[in-house]
């Protein structure tokens, strides 16, 4: 074999390697991070083992990057959550209600697994979750596990599924069996 076969079959052999090398944490972040937030439907169906058959809901979600996130429940019924920063917002059946997120540990684990992942901001999903990424930028699945035990007693995991930028289904396995899916459908792309 002549030296520039060699070379020739070398570099073809690393442009292969580069090509299949692994989508990692980093470069989900960064993706992520790229969303300039928007809207997209949303239909959430509830597993819940004391029930006949899965409920859902549908609606509206509004995201303004870093930290405003809005879902607003259109069937079976009219419900809205907006959280603001570290303030979740409620309102159903014409009742408001408040909560400061920093007073709720477990709530703000569970607000952050959504806000930090739409964010592409690892450092505040690392603080409550240990992560693990399969998959390629086309098509990739985060899957997020509790590190504090008093979140690990509510929660078993969290999947996040989506291609490039976007997150497409967010899936919630509770620690009692029970769990919820959220697809998601982005309405207006950046």
């Amino acid at each position: 074999m002549n030296r520039f076969f060699r070379w020739a079959v070398l570099g073809l052999g690393l442009v292969g390697s580069l090509a299949h090398a692994a989508y990692s944490v980093d470069q989900l972040m960064a993706d992520l991070a790229q969303n300039k937030g928007g809207r997209a439907r949303f239909v959430e169906t509830r597993y819940v083992a004391l029930l006949d058959k899965p409920v859902q809901a549908s609606g509206e979600m509004v995201y303004s990057p870093p930290d405003r996130l809005e879902k607003h429940t259109l069937l079976p019924k009219m419900e809205s959550m907006v959280l603001d920063k570290d303030t979740l917002s409620l309102e159903r059946d014409k009742r408001r209600m408040s909560i400061n997120l920093s007073s709720r540990p477990e709530a703000q684990a569970f607000v952050e697994s959504i806000r930090s992942t739409l964010a592409g901001n690892r450092q505040a999903l690392e603080a409550h979750y240990k992560l693990e990424l399969t998959g390629e930028r086309a098509d990739w699945m985060l899957t997020l596990l509790p590190t504090e035990p008093a979140i690990a007693a509510l929660l078993q995991r969290i999947k996040v599924s989506g291609s490039k930028k976007q997150v497409r289904k967010i899936e919630y396995f509770q620690a009692d069996g029970d769990r919820s899916e959220l697809a998601i459908e982005p309405i207006d792309q950046p």
